[in-house]
């Protein structure tokens, strides 16, 4: 694996602010760090948060990690925002961490222009993870490794999942764009572009005045407006590009012995419930195990919220158990 340069920021982690209120997290508590990364898989400076169990620097102790990926127009504070740093605490002996990954979708970039190298799975598996394992005490194999996100996140751990399955595991999606590839696979061999909507001058303007406007969030030159952070170039050229990353072509390309523990859920007024419903169907024809849950909520934070102490609880369980330190019967 890459081993890029990186520089440290802790801070401790004081109000988490989410969409349903807001909520204490004492000094005593999990630190939230901000590492920066120079990677080398998509050529330019990367940030992850990563949330260190209490007692961590005392300790000699090893610990499972979950990997969560954010959505499309998001970044690598959203799930400090939504909780994290609380089911860090809650659960003790566990390292999370959060990687910022732009509008990439988390794949490798079939094409790229304007000189950019946008390897962005690369930067997750190799670059990302590699630079956790060797800097912090990680249980650094598969049986001390999960991975999930939401929305684009949701797909990109999933699929990202499927492609390594000798990497994690358990993988996960909440509100997942589960279909993103399938259906770039099904334009590609149509023939028929991405529909596009009309916008009005004043929606074009506010359109773009949005696009341009750094994220003093982000803290990255280069990379906090959205412009910046939606990789030049093509993700998939061909049908088959598409079908590399698709979920439910992967899945079934797996021995099912090898395959890692599966979650997701769906809020039921989501628009995107249709596609992990469909997943969730052919797993249960291919008698793939599982889990599917169906929550109240839709689209937002106020469900994310919710729905992360279900990722934490059930993938923090099926490492300890992969590990030998939870009773199998």
């Amino acid at each position: 694996m890459r081993q890029p340069r990186v520089r440290v920021a802790a801070l401790t982690v004081g109000i988490v602010v989410v969409a349903a209120g807001a909520m204490a997290v004492t000094a005593q508590g999990p630190v939230l760090q901000t590492v920066e990364v120079e990677s080398t898989a998509v050529k330019r400076t990367m940030r992850y948060n990563i949330v260190l169990p209490q007692g961590y620097d005392s300790s000699s102790q090893r610990y499972p990690v979950l990997y969560l990926l954010h959505g499309l127009g998001g970044n690598y504070s959203d799930w400090g925002a939504l909780g994290a740093p609380f089911y860090a605490r809650l659960y003790g002996a566990l390292i999370i961490v959060m990687p910022d990954g732009g509008n990439s979708w988390y794949v490798n970039y079939s094409e790229s222009e304007d000189e950019q190298a946008n390897n962005w799975e690369d930067w997750i598996v190799e670059d990302m993870i590699g630079h956790v394992d060797t800097n912090f005490r990680t249980i650094d194999r598969r049986e001390g490794r999960a991975i999930s996100g939401l929305s684009m996140g949701g797909f990109g751990a999933i699929a990202l999942g499927l492609r390594h399955p000798d990497m994690f595991a358990a993988i996960g999606s909440t509100s997942g764009a589960l279909e993103y590839a399938s259906r770039a696979a099904e334009r590609l061999r149509s023939g028929s572009g991405r529909p596009t909507p009309e916008l009005s001058p004043r929606e074009q303007a506010l359109r773009d005045r949005f696009q341009q406007s750094p994220n003093p969030v982000i803290g990255v030159d280069d990379f906090d407006s959205q412009a910046e952070r939606t990789p030049n170039g093509t993700p998939f050229v061909t049908a088959e590009d598409a079908d590399a990353y698709d979920p439910f072509t992967l899945v079934l390309q797996i021995p099912k012995g090898q395959l890692p523990h599966i979650y997701l859920d769906c809020g039921t007024e989501d628009r995107l419930i249709d596609g992990a419903v469909r997943f969730a169907q052919l797993l249960t024809e291919e008698r793939i195990p599982f889990e599917f849950m169906q929550l109240h909520g839709g689209h937002n934070g106020a469900y994310w919220t919710r729905s992360l102490g279900h990722i934490v609880a059930g993938q923090y369980e099926v490492m300890r158990r992969q590990l030998g330190e939870r009773p199998d019967r």
